[in-house]
C-alpha cells in the first residue's frame, strides 16, 4: 500500500517514552508498523525522570496514526529485562524488521562548562551507563532477530548535531560513542544485509523542552523571546519521518554506517515536519547569527 509503506512491518522503539523516541515511534505508525514502545514510564508509575509521559500513551499514539503501538515496560539497563522484550517479539511477531535504540535519560545530569573533575563521578558513570550501555544491552539481544531475516535496520539515535566538544565530557562521550555504535554495528551486520545508522535532531521541541520554555506546540513561538535560538527548532516527528522514510527504503545499505540529521533526511526524502516547515539547524543558526534572517522569518519559513 502506497500510504502504508511499513505495513506487516515489526519495530522495537527502545525508550519511546517522549521525545525522538515517540516522534519516531508515532511516525513508523503512521506508514503502518507495529511498534514495540518500550520504556520505564508506565501508567501509575514513573521513572526517576518524574516526566509525565508514558509508554502507553506512546502506543495510543501510534495505534491512532494508523499502525499497532505495543508497549512494554522495559530497563534497558537490565538485561534480563531485554531478553524478554525479544523472546516475546520472537513468538508474538516472528520478526523484527527495525530496531531504533534512543534510550537515553540523563539530561538532568549535564552540566555543561563544569570540569569533570568537578563533578560527581556517579553522576557521570550514570550518564555512560543510560546513554551508551542500554544501547549495547538492547543490540545484543535484539540484533539476533534482524540478521537471522537477512534484512532490516538499526537506528541509533543521538544528539550529535553541532559538530566538535559538546562541552561536558560525560554528555560528550555518551553521545559521540552512539555514532561509533552504530558504526560498528553497520560494519558487522552488511554481510547480513542489515544496515545500521546513526541518526540527530538538531534543535528539538520535545515535550521537556516545551516545558523549559513554557510554551505549547500550539504557541511555541512565543518562546522565541527567551532564545532566539529556539526559531529554529524542530518536533520529534521530524526526525521520526526521517527514520520511516529509511525503513521504507529499499536502497538503505547504501546509507548504512553514516551519521544522518533530520535535515539531511528531509532533503534526501523530500518530507517536511508537521507544520510545513523544513529546519535545517546549521543553515538556520547561521542565518539567524549573521542576521541574515529574523528568528521571526526562520521560525515561519518553509
Amino acid at each position: 500500500m502506497a500510504d502504508k509503506p511499513l505495513a506487516g512491518t515489526v519495530a522495537v522503539v527502545a525508550g519511546g517514552t517522549r521525545g525522538c523516541g515517540r516522534g519516531i515511534a508515532v511516525e513508523l505508525g503512521t506508514a503502518g508498523a507495529t511498534v514495540y514502545v518500550t520504556g520505564r514510564s508506565t501508567r501509575g508509575r514513573p521513572s526517576e525522570m518524574g516526566r509525565p509521559e508514558t509508554i502507553e500513551e506512546t502506543a495510543g499514539l501510534v495505534d491512532a496514526a494508523g499502525g499497532r503501538g505495543v508497549p512494554v515496560a522495559v530497563d534497558h539497563l537490565r538485561p534480563e529485562e531485554v531478553a524478554a522484550l525479544a523472546g516475546r517479539v520472537r513468538s508474538e511477531a516472528g520478526r523484527l524488521d527495525v530496531l531504533v535504540n534512543d534510550i537515553w535519560g540523563a539530561d538532568r545530569f549535564a552540566r555543561f562548562g563544569v570540569p569533570f573533575w568537578e563533578r560527581p563521578l556517579e553522576t557521570g558513570l550514570r550518564t555512560l551507563d543510560l546513554g551508551l550501555r542500554t544501547h549495547l544491552i538492547t543490540s545484543w539481544h535484539l540484533v539476533p532477530l534482524l540478521a537471522e531475516r537477512g534484512a532490516g535496520l538499526v537506528v541509533e539515535v543521538t544528539d550529535a548535531a553541532e559538530q566538535g566538544y559538546r562541552d561536558d565530557v560525560y554528555y560528550d562521550l555518551a553521545k559521540y560513542s552512539v555514532v561509533r555504535h552504530a558504526s560498528g554495528q553497520a560494519a558487522e551486520l552488511r554481510p547480513f544485509g542489515v544496515a545500521a545508522v546513526a541518526v540527530t535532531p538538531g534543535f528539538l521541541r520535545s515535550e521537556a523542552m516545551l516545558d523549559h520554555f513554557g510554551v505549547t506546540e500550539q504557541d511555541w513561538r512565543s518562546g522565541i523571546a527567551q532564545d532566539r535560538y529556539f526559531a529554529a527548532s524542530e518536533t520529534p516527528r521530524y526526525l521520526g519521518r526521517g527514520v520511516a522514510a529509511l525503513a521504507a527504503d529499499p536502497a538503505v545499505l547504501d546509507k548504512s554506517g553514516k551519521l544522518l540529521a533530520s535535515w539531511e533526511l528531509a532533503e534526501l526524502y523530500g518530507f517536511a515536519d508537521v507544520d510545513g516547515r523544513r529546519p535545517h539547524w546549521p543553515r538556520d543558526l547561521a542565518a539567524i547569527q549573521s542576521s541574515d534572517r529574523t528568528p521571526a522569518e526562520v521560525a515561519g519559513g518553509t
